[in-house]
């Protein structure tokens, strides 16, 4: 083949990969506003489904069912930005890269016909295979846990992808988050800990054990910053 001939050849196919590329560069463009919206739609439907407002429009009113707050690591209120704009995994990573970044977490309040108040806790962690996250509702006491969704991504099938599974997520049912003393312990994954006698742990995931350890560490670290602003909602002078 001659020189003339290759040289038609590459810029063939050069042009044919920068169309190729524009076009899903627009098509990623025109389609970005619709993910995003059921990115939303699906926290939103996460969020209210802790309290079983499942239905299929319960989403279309978040903003009337719960109130959001932002809080920082001493939970105070942040004003300026709202809790269901903010991506907890973004936050940590932006501190994982500046230590002197205070993360933000954002906190929803429920609060049934009967006036009694839920507080719906949003976590990210770590799994085996890459990120976790979850959501957790506590009761008003500020101790007990009245259930919990958690998610992956790219976890084993199997393995640690059955912390997606109410198998799991129905042992956070009832589980405390304080001691005897008024302590903060968390509730912990651990490998037996399935008799419901044992109020701060359930059972780990077999085969899935950096996953459960993924899960105790969200939930220990993610759940003490919310406590801080619970409390001090209700028990200002009980220390953590």
């Amino acid at each position: 083949m001659s020189t003339k001939g290759n040289s038609g050849t590459i810029i063939f196919a050069l042009v044919v990969t920068t169309i190729s590329a524009a076009l899903l560069a627009a098509a990623a463009t025109i389609l970005k506003p619709a993910q995003d919206e059921n990115v939303l739609k699906e926290k939103q439907q996460n969020i209210l489904s802790l309290v079983g407002l499942t239905g299929p429009n319960d989403y279309k009113k978040f903003d009337e069912l719960v109130q959001g707050v932002v809080i920082d690591d001493q939970g105070k209120a942040i004003e300026g930005v709202t809790a269901i704009s903010l991506d907890l995994a973004l936050e940590k990573k932006l501190q994982s890269k500046d230590p002197g970044y205070k993360v933000r977490y954002p906190l929803y309040i429920y609060k049934d016909p009967q006036g009694k108040v839920t507080y719906l806790l949003q976590m990210a962690g770590v799994g085996l295979w890459g990120p976790i996250w979850g959501y957790l509702a506590l009761d008003q006491d500020g101790n007990t846990v009245k259930s919990a969704i958690f998610d992956h991504k790219g976890e084993t099938p199997g393995l640690g992808a059955e912390i997606n599974t109410d198998g799991f997520e129905m042992q956070f049912n009832n589980k405390k988050i304080l001691n005897d003393q008024g302590q903060f312990v968390s509730v912990k994954v651990e490998k037996g800990k399935h008799d419901a006698s044992m109020p701060h742990a359930v059972d780990a995931i077999s085969g899935g054990t950096i996953t459960s350890n993924g899960v105790s560490k969200m939930l220990q670290e993610d759940i003490a910053f919310y406590l801080r602003y619970i409390q001090n909602q209700t028990k200002p002078n009980q220390a953590l």
